[in-house]
Parts: C-alpha cells; structure tokens; sequence
C-alpha cells in the first residue's frame, strides 16, 4: 500500500444511464459482460490484462472480497517526510479532479492537506471506474462515480496506519486517533504517517470501513486551491505535449483534404532534403484513408518537410459532404416519419388555439482543446508504452495493442495532464492513439529504434474530423391561453454519434440516445418525436454536454416563447409547469433568480434578461443573464447561475467548470462558430475562422450552489447547456426574431 521511498516523478447521459442500469442488473462495479464482450470485440478491450501491474503495487493482504479499485495500495504512496502522493483514476484535463480525488481521500485519511500531491494512473485495471468497470472520463462522473471510491481508500489506508501504531506502542487501536498526518495516543503520544509508513503497509486491508459523518468534514466542502494552480499559472505544468524522452523524434502527418481518400502519388524528395528529417512514411490513417508522416529530431523541421511534399490524392470513392446540401437533405428527411423516441397523441395540434412552428439548425463543431491532439510511443517490436492524454486509458491500450500486433497485457498507457478535450480524447475508435502507434511501428519497420511523438497542428486538430454532429430540428407546438401545451410534434435530424462503435448499445428502436437526451424534461408536455441518423462522411463524436447542447436550446428557448405570447413571466411560467416535481430545478432556478436580481432591479437601458435551466448529467444548472446588442452585435453582460449538484466537494472547483462552461456555451453563439464543409473539405483551419470567444467577449460570472447532503454528481458539462439559450431569450425580448440557428444571426 504505503512507499516510504521518494516518489517517482472529458459521457453522454444515455451512455451512463445505460452502464448504470446493466451494472445494477449484472453484477456490482463490472462493466456488463454482454457490453464486454461487444466492447472487447471492437477494440481489442481486455479490462483484466493487466494482473501484473496491479499485483506488483498490492504489498499488503487483501480479502478476496476487495477489487483492485478498492485496495489502498494503488492509489496511496507515503513518504518518510509524510507527503502523501494519491494516484487519480481520471485524465484531469482542466476539471479539477487532480485536486477533487485528492482531497476527497484526504479527508477520510485525516491527512495533512500541505503534504498532499496527486499524480496520474495508468490503464492498471485499478484505475478502471469502479461503476463501469472501463477505464474512463468522461460524462461527469469522476466525482459522482468516485466519491464513495476514494473515501473508503483513505479509511482504509487510516485504519492500516492507526493498526501499525497500535502494535508499536502494545495499545488498543480503539485508544487512537489521528489528525493531519499524525497518529495521537494515550498521553499525548504522536507519530507522523510517514515513521508509520513502511509498517502499516505489511498489515491486512480491512474490507470494512466506517466512513466519517459528513458532519466532521474539515477538507470537504471548503473552498480549496487547486494542487496545479502555481504550476499551471507560472508555466511550469508538463502536459501530454511537453513528454521528452532519450532520442525522441516528432513526427506530422499530411492527411487527405477528404476524408477517407487514398494516395496517388508521393514526391518526397524536398521533405528528405529539409535538415533534421529522419524519415518520409506512408502510413493508415482513420477510416481507410492513408497519409505521409514525416519523422524529424523537432516539431519545425517536421512541419516544414510535410509542407514541402507533392502528394496526390484519389477522392473519387468517396462521398464530398457539402454543407449545404446537406442541410437541404436534412430538411428533405425531417418531412418524414423517423424512427419513434416518444409517441403522444397529436390531435389536439389541429385545434390548438396557439402553435409555433420552428425550425433549428446547429452546425458541425470542433473540439479545438488548447492543447491538439498528440501520443508518444516507445516500442520495441514486444512491448509498448505509450505517454498520452487518454479519456479511454484502456480502450486506448487495447487499440494501441492491436495496431502493433503484440498483446493488451504489453502495453502500459501512461496518462499525462491535458490541456483540455471536451470528449475528444475520448474517441471509441482511438484515432489519434492508432495514429500514433502506425506511425511507431512504420519507424520501427523503417530501421528506426527511438520513441516517436506525434503531434497534430491547430489545423490538423481542426480539419482532422470527429465533430459534433450538425442537427436539424423541427417543432409544431400547440399551446391554450395559459400556456399549457396540448401537442408537441418533433423531429430530430442528425449523425448518430454511437452507431458502427463499441457504444451501439444505447441504440434504441434505432434511436441513439445520446441524440434526444435532454428533450422533453423536466416540462411535463405530450410529444411525440422522430429521429432520423443519416450516415455521412464526416466523422462525429461527443461534445462537451454530448446532446443537450441542441436540446437543451431547443426545448428552453421554445418555453420561453411560450411564456412570451401567452404573457406570462418566463421564470413564473417554469415554476408553474413543474408544480410540485423537479425540486433540484426549482430550487437551482429560484437560487439564480434570488441572486441575480431578477424582476427587482432595473436593467440599464437597451438590456433585457434571459432565463433558462436545464438538468445534464445529473446536475441541474439555471442561468439568468443580462444581454444587449450593440452595433448588431449580440453582447452578454451578466451571467448569474443557480447550481443543484447535490454535496459540493470543492466549490472553486464547482465555480470553476461553470465559469468554463459558460464560455463555452458562449462560443456556440458568437460568428464564426462553425465548421463547414465545401464538396468534401472543411473550410475551416485555425481560430482565424473557426471562431472562440475573446477576453473582451467574457461576461460576469457570478456561481452559487444550492446547499446539499446528498451524494454528489457531476459538474465537468452541465455548465454549458443552459447559457445559449438564456443569452438567446434576453435578445428576443429585446426585439430580435426568434433565434433558430447557431451561431446567432441577427439580421
């Protein structure tokens, strides 16, 4: 369990509530065998490949009954001075659990918070997330899935620490108490963890903890800097990008300009010439394509050499998606029947004596992390390791086992800090990892014995694939006087996210749920809802918040339309429609309001508030928001969230992602905030057209959350859902049209 020698130096709710209700059916903390298998099956997937790994960290007994996700010994390191080094099981990528878990185990080991680091795992099926049994972040479950998790490791690992005193000093360990890294006994007795250390970790893990009454927390719930603030602020904090290794060379790879097509021809000749370049490769790329890889001793000479190849590309076979025409082919499909998600009774939209009829349009997104994409490989023709910002550690492993031909249990995935991904290093086809292991093994296959980085530009992040799919929604909502809807008739058009991968499962009556998660709740309406999943050649994947980033906007700005043309304030009119359900929204809502000022201070002139309040993954966030338009431009102000996600484990944190998310959400609004394809190519490169917010676009933020005991959920995406929408209903009641399509196009 214990070291005393120095230490070593981003889901969709349909997928969590599909893994969720399996485990419960199947067997507790497994991922179920019939998803295994399928998941296996994809990707090579081998959750018990790595007994070595786990067996060589488990110093002290365990009982049978114990996981490798509940043993002390892979997750808690303490050093002869008393550090307490604490392996995360998550990729931290700016949400903060590298403090989170930390401090969540921390408090239950009574630890001396000054004395805490943290560190990453590995895909060691320990780090496997204890519900799902696969390695992964994503869907905001860290906190929510690991809360109980890393407790009971940090009572586990006290108890073990409190029996070693015991039997030093011949008393009961019923006599003995800890606090701040100390063992306290009889008389004042006292020693720090790091003297009981190497003891401690001879001794039997108990299987049975008593966890502390929320009541007696000292670390949880208080507002806490996070363990990378003064690194990441001064710029000394090491991420997937920065991984340096003995002979390393950094590759770039020249991709198709469509996806999917094929090399004609390659003239390297200028790209050998460049100085510092080791070798020109061709090499599979995602999705059948192929593609040239240039392996040079630097990021710059690699970039110049793939700029000076002659390349020639075949693209006849494969379909040229054009925006739009596609957006023509959405609307064609949206005229009919799709596959059923909801079926109420449509009658009374013939008689209603209010409808609104709408059409929304969202475009394709890009991730775009302020990191791009990268891995580096070291492989040696039998082993493998890999040192790479992975949300899938073990999908990864697998995929990069499978690449380079050897076995799962001969690779070692090394999860490195990242500078940001919202779901795209969270890919089921591991493309950027399978990349980077067919360029390793072109290497190797080419004489090449070095570890090898592989680095995508802006651009190559950019255009690269794996969007947020384009949606297309149509709306006929009938309503009375008072706003009571009689019938709601919806159709979804969009790329399916799940289908063709390892998550196929949470296809439905051929509906991907990922698609209409957040449709309908929590407004008690009948509706009835199509979908249709047309298959494109344009790769798609999750997006921070996955579905409710469409419908969240659609069903919040169609209520508050509602509100409007029946006359009624929007805020009252949510209240009304929930009655006495959905507590955690009312209160989050009401919260946001009371805080805010809402209906009590007068706005300056040309301002108008905004309201709106969605539930994702769990948490339900509620904004109102003051806005304005100014020379045409839509401009956000003021942006006051109610928070409901239940026990705050550390409020910055909590402030934090909505701050972030908020911004994101904004990003969906402003111009420029798309990406587009024209006869197969995006047009889109860097941020000069692919547009995110600037400092001067960044409104005051103010976060408050509701107080709660209850066990808590997750806050890495419920931040975004709710912002477009209350930006989008302040400017309507400003006077602009109805805003139907993101960006905002107000002319």
């Amino acid at each position: 369990m214990f070291n005393a020698t120095a230490f070593p130096t981003d889901m969709p709710r349909a997928l969590q509530h599909l893994l969720e209700r399996d485990a419960a059916a199947d067997a507790p903390a497994t991922l179920p065998r019939r998803h295994f298998l399928k998941m296996a099956g994809a990707s090579g997937l081998a959750l018990g490949a790595f007994p070595h790994l786990a067996a060589a960290q488990a110093t002290a007994p365990a009982p049978a009954g114990l996981k490798p996700t509940q043993q002390p010994s892979a997750f808690v390191q303490i050093a002869p001075n008393g550090e307490v080094m604490v392996t995360i099981n998550r990729l931290d990528f700016g949400q903060g659990v590298q403090t989170a878990l930390p401090l969540i185990l921390a408090e239950e080991l009574d630890a001396d918070w000054s004395l805490v680091r943290s560190r990453h795992g590995s895909n060691d099926p320990a780090y496997a997330d204890p519900l799902f049994g696969m390695h992964l972040t994503g869907g905001s479950n860290t906190i929510k899935n690991s809360f109980t998790q890393y407790r009971e490791l940090g009572a586990r690992a006290r108890a073990m620490l409190l029996a070693a005193a015991a039997q030093r000093w011949g008393v009961d360990a019923s006599r003995l108490r800890t606090q701040a890294g100390q063992v306290i006994g009889p008389n004042g007795r006292r020693a720090g963890y790091g003297e009981l250390a190497e003891a401690a970790m001879a001794l039997p893990v108990p299987e049975q903890v008593t966890l502390k009454d929320p009541k007696q927390f000292r670390l949880i719930g208080r507002a806490t800097t996070r363990l990378d603030a003064r690194a990441k602020s001064s710029g000394r904090q090491d991420f997937g990008i920065d991984v340096r290794l003995p002979g390393q060379l950094t590759a770039v790879v020249a991709r198709p300009p469509v996806f999917g097509a094929k090399l004609v021809a390659v003239d390297d000749a200028a790209a050998r010439a460049v100085p510092g370049v080791k070798a020109v490769l061709r090499v599979p790329l995602d999705r059948g394509a192929e593609g040239v890889a240039v392996l040079a001793e630097g990021y710059w000479p690699a970039q110049q050499a793939r700029q000076a190849l002659k390349l020639q590309w075949n693209t006849d076979a494969v379909e040229k998606v054009d925006t739009e025409r596609q957006l023509a082919q959405y609307r064609e499909l949206a005229a009919k029947p799709g596959a059923l998600a909801m079926d109420a009774d449509m009658a009374p939209l013939a008689t209603a004596p209010h409808r609104i009829e709408a059409e929304f349009v969202f475009p394709y997104l890009a991730h775009a992390p302020m990191e791009p994409l990268n891995a580096t490989v070291q492989f040696n023709g039998t082993q493998a390791e890999l040192w790479v910002g992975s949300q899938f550690a073990g999908v990864d492993g697998a995929a990069a086992a499978r690449t380079l031909g050897i076995k799962p249990e001969q690779v070692k995935v090394n999860v490195q800090m990242a500078g940001g991904g919202f779901g795209r290093r969270g890919v089921p086809t591991s493309d950027f990892v399978v990349l980077a292991c067919e360029v390793a093994k072109a290497a190797r296959g080419a004489g090449i014995n070095a570890p090898v980085r592989t680095l995508w530009s802006r651009e190559d992040d950019v255009q690269g694939g794996y969007y947020r799919p384009v949606h297309l929604h149509r709306a006929r909502v009938g309503f009375d006087a008072q706003g009571n809807v009689l019938a709601w008739d919806h159709t979804i058009v969009g790329q399916s996210i799940v289908a063709g991968t390892m998550f196929e499962g949470m296809m439905k009556n051929g509906v991907d749920g990922t698609a209409v998660e957040g449709m309908r709740e929590p407004y008690p309406v009948p509706m009835r809802l199509n979908v249709h999943h047309p298959r494109l050649n344009v790769p798609v994947l999750w997006w921070r918040s996955v579905g409710s980033t469409h419908t969240a906007y659609v069903m919040e700005t169609l209520i508050d339309e509602i509100a409007r043309t029946t006359k009624q304030d929007p805020v009252a009119y949510r209240l009304r429609l929930w009655g006495k359900q959905h507590p955690r929204h009312r209160a989050a809502l009401q919260l946001a309001v009371d805080k805010s000022g809402y209906g009590k201070k007068a706005l300056p002139a040309g301002r108008a508030w905004g309201v709106a309040v969605h539930e994702s993954f769990q948490s339900v966030v509620a904004y109102v928001v003051e806005a304005s338009v100014q020379d045409g431009r839509p401009v956000l102000h003021r942006v006051t969230a109610g928070v409901h996600c239940n026990l705050v484990v550390n409020p910055r944190t909590v402030e934090a992602q909505v701050q972030g998310a908020a911004l994101m959400g904004l990003s969906m609004c402003l111009p420029g905030a798309a990406i587009t394809l024209k006869d197969g190519v995006v047009q889109q490169s860097n941020f000069g057209d692919f547009a995110v917010p600037r400092i001067t676009d960044m409104p005051e933020i103010a976060v408050h959350t509701v107080p709660s005991a209850e066990p808590p959920t997750g806050m890495g995406e419920p931040g975004l859902p709710p912002l477009a929408p209350a930006f989008a209903n302040a400017l309507a009641r400003l006077g602009a049209k109805p805003l139907r399509e993101l960006p905002f196009k107000l002319a």
